[in-house]
Parts: structure tokens; C-alpha cells; sequence
């Protein structure tokens, strides 16, 4: 700390340097909003009731699930580590399988999509 009467930077002051936290990956709010908009449509069409999202240091993953008490029918995952490899957004069937992989959020929620589609046809 400072010694009384001086500011820090100044010869004779001690700085003291707290570590910062480890950053955590998140959503954009673009990202988000992309996704909840799908949520809700899913919500609306009967086929999804409940989600959760989980942020790490390595990755961000929502999940959405028909009943709480069971394992999430899709996950999308947010890794950005693997963005210069075979993207950084990964979705997950109920399964744990990766249904698909790609560098845009657009790309990898078209099997959702597909079938959110066919759910409100029939």
C-alpha cells in the first residue's frame, strides 16, 4: 500500500497487485438471443419445458430439457478454444452424441430448427 502522502506509482509507494479471477466463457448477447428465441418457440410447441446454462473456463453450454428430472434433450455448447479447428459451437443430442459442429450459431441449431419445424406441421 501507499505510505500516507504519497500516490502510488510514485518512488517510495509499494502497489500491491491482487490476481485477477480466471475469465469464465459466456454467451453474447446476440448469442443469447438466438438461443432463448428458439427456446421459446420449442416451449411454445410443447417439446421443451425447463434449460440450464453452465459457464466454465473452457466452454458455456445451455441446456434444454422436455422434463426437469431428466437429461437435457439438446445442448449447445460454446468452446471457444476450438474456434480454429472444427468451430467452437457444438451440439449435443440427449445421448451425449454430437449431432453437429460448426463455426456458426445459425448452422448448428438448423437440426432444432428442422425439427421444430416438422413438430408445428404436424
Amino acid at each position: 500500500m501507499a505510505e500516507p502522502g504519497t500516490s502510488p506509482g510514485t518512488p517510495g509507494s509499494t502497489v500491491v497487485a491482487f490476481p485477477r479471477p480466471a475469465q469464465q466463457v459466456g454467451f453474447d448477447r446476440l448469442e443469447l438471443t438466438r438461443i432463448l428465441d428458439l427456446y421459446g418457440r420449442m416451449v411454445a410447441a410443447g417439446l421443451w419445458r425447463d434449460y440450464a446454462m453452465n459457464f466454465d473456463k473452457e466452454a458455456a453450454s445451455f441446456s434444454a430439457f422436455q422434463r426437469t428430472a431428466e437429461r437435457p434433450q439438446a445442448r449447445i455448447e460454446k468452446c471457444p478454444a476450438l474456434r480454429n479447428r472444427q468451430g467452437m459451437w457444438t451440439l449435443f443430442g440427449e445421448s451425449g452424441q454430437v449431432l453437429k459442429r460448426g463455426h456458426e450459431l445459425a448452422g448448428v441449431l438448423s437440426p432444432i430448427e428442422r425439427r421444430l419445424v416438422k413438430a408445428v406441421e404436424s
